[in-house]
């Protein structure tokens, strides 16, 4: 960030632009340690977050992503959940898209972030498969994190869980021999709102 005159130069931003704000912010982000016991690192490039990916989960790992069966954009509307499927065993690299000039993914991983798979359908019949982490240890986190202003709790109270938007990523071990068949059920509070 001590370089954010030459950055915003480079790709002809105004120093005073919102779009400067957000780059700001994002460097910001990438730079502040992490909270305890969470390993974080920002990729700006596909093999870099394989990289990452690879190094804290082992070799093979399996890339998952929400995908969206409408091809236009998908109103804001209730989703009904029809199968939610625990993936391996808190053990998940997840990978945030942050806005910058480049593709930059804020990548993190913690011991105690669980991954689900989870089929819904929306109100207008949109099909819809998400991915949804659950954050099980929310001790450390900041209390004015949003999950505890919109829920209403306190850290380390009760598990936090979201569903992830299309342009995240979620990187799991990929195990053939555990290809769960057992259906598990979403454990937790989830804020429910697909970007």
């Amino acid at each position: 960030s001590n370089k954010l005159p030459q950055i915003y130069e480079e790709f002809s931003v105004k120093p005073d632009s919102m779009e400067a704000e957000i780059m700001k912010q994002t460097l910001s982000e990438c730079e502040s340690t992490g909270i305890q016991g969470e390993e974080k690192y920002c990729a700006t490039s596909l093999e870099s977050m394989v990289d990452f990916s690879t190094t804290k989960l082992g070799k093979n790992v399996k890339a998952i992503s929400t995908e969206v069966s409408a091809k236009e954009s998908t109103p804001l509307q209730k989703y009904k959940i029809e199968v939610a499927k625990k993936l391996v065993a808190n053990k998940a690299v997840v990978c945030h898209k942050q806005n910058y000039a480049y593709a930059v993914f804020y990548c993190h991983k913690t011991a105690s972030t669980q991954a689900y798979a989870v089929s819904m359908v929306g109100a207008d019949g949109t099909k819809v498969n998400a991915v949804a982490v659950c954050h099980t240890d929310t001790a450390k986190w900041n209390p004015k994190h949003l999950a505890f202003q919109v829920l209403k709790v306190k850290p380390g109270t009760v598990p936090i869980c979201h569903f992830l938007p299309e342009d995240h990523v979620v990187w799991v071990p990929y195990i053939i021999n555990l290809a769960r068949k057992t259906q598990n059920t979403v454990y937790g509070w989830c804020l429910a709102t697909l970007f």
